[in-house]
């Protein structure tokens, strides 16, 4: 069994990150806002706020790489997982292992907030690239962007 020391690991600097700093990335009809990506965690985990409008959220979908989880900072948002859905509210937590189909909506009549972190870090580049194919004239081509997700290790199961 092999064991890795703290002296074999990168030396991470502190961060500080200010409200309304962050890189903001648009697709899907959300909007993420990066807090900590794989840069300041030597790949660790990422970290990043994203809003969804009313009526909005991804589609069922699965991680190959990495695990996420989400905490409910304002609104009413439905989770699926464990194959069912779940009411949510400011608050809540939600852990969706790797390889574990989940989904989320936004149930309120304005914009909701998660917290979302992912371990290990690379959800952020799979949203820049999805960024660019939503932000194409005449709008983005859903296969592309499929093929994007599938790239990263992001396997959509349903609509």
């Amino acid at each position: 069994m092999s064991t890795i020391s703290s002296a074999s690991l990168p030396p991470l600097a502190p961060l500080l990150a200010r409200a309304g700093q962050g890189r903001v990335i648009r697709a899907f009809g959300d909007e993420i806002t990066l807090l900590m990506t794989g840069r300041e965690t030597g790949g660790a985990y990422t970290a990043f706020i994203e809003t969804t409008p009313p009526g909005g959220g991804p589609p069922p979908h699965f991680h190959e790489r990495e695990d996420e989880w989400f905490y409910v900072l304002e609104g009413a948002v439905s989770f699926f997982v464990e194959g069912r859905w779940h009411d949510t509210k400011p608050g809540d937590f939600v852990f969706a292992p790797r390889r574990s189909i989940h989904t989320f909506r936004n149930n309120s009549p304005q914009p909701t907030r998660l917290l979302v972190h992912t371990s290990p870090s690379g959800f952020e580049d799979f949203f820049a690239e999805a960024a660019q194919e939503f932000s194409r004239p005449g709008g983005p081509d859903l296969g592309r962007a499929v093929a994007i997700a599938a790239k990263y290790g992001i396997q959509i199961v349903g609509p």
